[in-house]
């Protein structure tokens, strides 16, 4: 039986919600060592990072109306089940086309970690301890993507690349043993009708005929993008095309997280002094800057990893300012449509960077240029979408809009 809730929520949470970026960035080392081991192309390689995307936009869509009705614990301890199977059916592959299935398949089960994880948060803490605890969280976030790698690199180097995805599977096995025996069932109010599909699809539908909505969906994905990007196509164009070792590449990898993590930091500094809209704008224009330099860079032949890692940390730096304010700025207008409207924008957030990573390897050639170009393109996207999409009339920082709007 799950003890009451106590000083231990707060860990697990952290360990549910860290599931998406463990269990993309632990193995990017390792990723032109599966090129060799199963004779596979990079593009084909790529895809075991762009189908866990699909896979996990997918699974944000189902397990929050799922766990709204049949509660927190039961749909938590079955996504993870899933993981775990997953990552043994990884960890055993004889093929990158089996390889390509685990990660789908892991991806569906990994979805349930953030997306309950943030639920309890909601279901258990006050508004001001939530954002207390929610500040916590992204902090975490902010770290697994710079030691990951790293972590990635190590045993890449003392074992295989079989080993990260058994480092994934204990992973797995800890988040389910704390789900079953410290986490009680935090939604005390289930609500019978929340998978009823064409009450899904209707608020989904109303969503989207929003204009500033849709705004900060396209600035949001497009931020993602830019980060995806670089995670599609650096171990290749790093480890591959420049040499470095995987635990050199996970350094390097680190260094660019440096910059998202620079600018998360300054958007909690300067949240309550400039409006969204022009943090987007400043993050915006940071990713334009590195995404041209980085391509400039690139097409005239000067392929370092300074030459890689100083424009790809700009990207990220303006990732930093615009994936906040966007996740923010969509959620504000719809205090009863929450679960709704995070789900949506994390789809298309996920759907979208799966996109550009398929394209960066498609276009891989074991230099930076297809990763920087497409951290360049979405960059445009962003900046546009900000000028073009979105109203001059986004509220400043943290205050409450003058009218939200609400569906039934």
């Amino acid at each position: 039986m799950p003890t009451p809730i106590g000083s231990w929520l707060l860990p697990l949470i952290i360990i549910l919600v860290a599931f998406g970026p463990v269990s993309t960035d632990l193995y990017l080392p390792s990723l032109p060592r599966l090129a060799e081991v199963f004779n596979a192309p990079s593009a084909a390689v790529q895809l075991t990072l762009s189908v866990f995307l699909a896979g996990f936009a997918c699974g944000m869509l189902a397990y929050g109306p799922l766990s709204d009705r049949f509660g927190r614990r039961p749909v938590l301890m079955g996504g993870i089940l899933l993981f775990v199977l997953a990552s043994l059916a990884c960890l055993a592959a004889p093929s990158i086309e089996w390889l390509i299935t685990g990660r789908f398949l892991q991806a569906l089960g990994a979805a349930a970690g953030p997306v309950l994880g943030r639920a309890v948060v909601r279901d258990v803490y006050g508004p001001n301890q939530a954002a207390q605890a929610l500040s916590y969280i992204a902090l975490a976030m902010a770290l697994a993507p710079a030691v990951g790698p790293v972590l990635g690199g190590v045993v890449t180097q003392a074992f295989d690349w079989w080993a990260n995805f058994l480092l994934l599977l204990l992973f797995g096995l800890v988040a389910l043993a704390g789900v079953i025996f410290f986490l009680p069932e935090t939604n005390r109010y289930p609500d019978p009708s929340a998978t009823e599909v064409a009450r899904l699809f209707s608020n989904y539908r109303r969503l989207l005929a929003s204009r500033e909505y849709l705004g900060f969906v396209v600035v949001v994905g497009a931020g993602y993008g830019g980060i995806f990007s670089f995670i599609s196509g650096s171990s290749f164009a790093l480890i591959g095309g420049l040499g470095l070792s995987p635990l050199a590449y996970g350094f390097s990898f680190a260094g660019a997280i440096l910059g998202y993590m620079i600018g998360s930091f300054a958007s909690a500094r300067l949240y309550a002094r400039f409006r969204l809209e022009n943090l987007i704008a400043f993050g915006g224009l940071s990713m334009l800057l590195g995404g041209a330099s980085g391509t400039l860079l690139s097409l005239g032949g000067i392929q370092t990893v300074a030459a890689v890692v100083l424009p790809a940390s700009l990207v990220f730096l303006g990732c930093g300012l615009i994936m906040p304010n966007g996740q923010a700025g969509a959620l504000r207008p719809y205090p009863r449509l929450a679960g709704s409207a995070s789900a949506l924008l994390g789809f298309l957030q996920m759907g979208s960077a799966a996109l550009l990573g398929i394209a960066v390897g498609h276009f891989q050639d074991g230099t930076p240029t297809a990763m920087m170009v497409s951290m360049l393109l979405a960059s445009l996207v962003a900046v546009a979408a900000r000028f073009l999409l979105l109203a001059p009339t986004v509220t400043y920082g943290m205050e409450d809009p003058k009218e939200e709007e609400t569906f039934e």
